[in-house]
């Protein structure tokens, strides 16, 4: 992990807290469909697998289940509808990102972001944040035919630039990053302020936990400029 030539960076919850947003979406759309909120806390458990994942638990009030299939055609639209308004509105980068960002970008490996998240919502959330040109390859939830904890986004990205697995590195925030990274054959380091569901991601043996960006200056020392 000292110099990877490829670094992969998720988004929600590692570079972006986009709970706000989100949680406001949910409960619009709950009270669409009239249905009562969930609030910010519940919202915040919720994400990390996509939106179609957050609109069945928001409908099904937990973590697992199925909703009512006919409850979900009419809510999903509804939020599909809303985020597309909202996104980017009062979500923000999490402390240390930008900075840690522009050490990275100063290196000589390459840098992408790989999310679960739809591209249709994930391009408008990096420019309204701008940190888009970070990034030599964004790969969203639909971009390939599998998506997080799949290997394939990372394998994708690291045959896309020509670099072996063991020389690249995911950054994350849950269980999900780290099954990738450990599938793809690259090392992960996590931070500990995501959405891993409410479990420490410690429980997950990432490579490292850190608490900010800012903290990769220690632990890639390598980096060349």
């Amino acid at each position: 992990m000292q110099n990877p030539k490829l670094i992969l960076i998720d988004l929600d919850g590692t570079l972006v807290d986009s709970v706000p947003d989100l949680a406001l979406c949910v409960d619009e759309m709950m009270a669409g469909i009239g249905r009562p909120p969930h609030g910010e806390a519940k919202v915040r458990d919720w994400v990390g697998n996509g939106v179609e994942r957050l609109v069945k638990r928001a409908l099904v009030g937990q973590l697992e289940g199925e909703p009512d299939q006919a409850e979900f055609e009419r809510a999903y639209p509804l939020f599909l509808e809303l985020y597309a308004r909202h996104n980017g509105e009062r979500s923000r980068l999490y402390p240390g990102v930008r900075e840690g960002l522009d050490r990275l970008a100063a290196g000589d490996g390459r840098l992408g972001c790989v999310t679960n998240k739809a591209a249709q919502f994930t391009e408008p959330l990096l420019e309204a944040l701008g940190i888009r040109d970070y990034f030599s390859i964004v790969i969203s939830g639909d971009t390939l035919p599998r998506k997080k904890p799949d290997p394939l986004p990372l394998l994708h990205a690291a045959e896309h630039f020509g670099i072996d697995p063991q020389d690249a590195l995911m950054l994350g925030d849950s269980v999900s990053d780290v099954r990738a990274a450990r599938a793809a054959g690259f090392g992960v380091i996590c931070v500990s302020y995501g959405y891993n569901h409410g479990r420490d991601i410690g429980e997950a043996e990432p490579d490292k936990v850190i608490d900010s960006f800012t903290e990769l200056n220690n632990l890639l020392p390598s980096i060349s400029y």
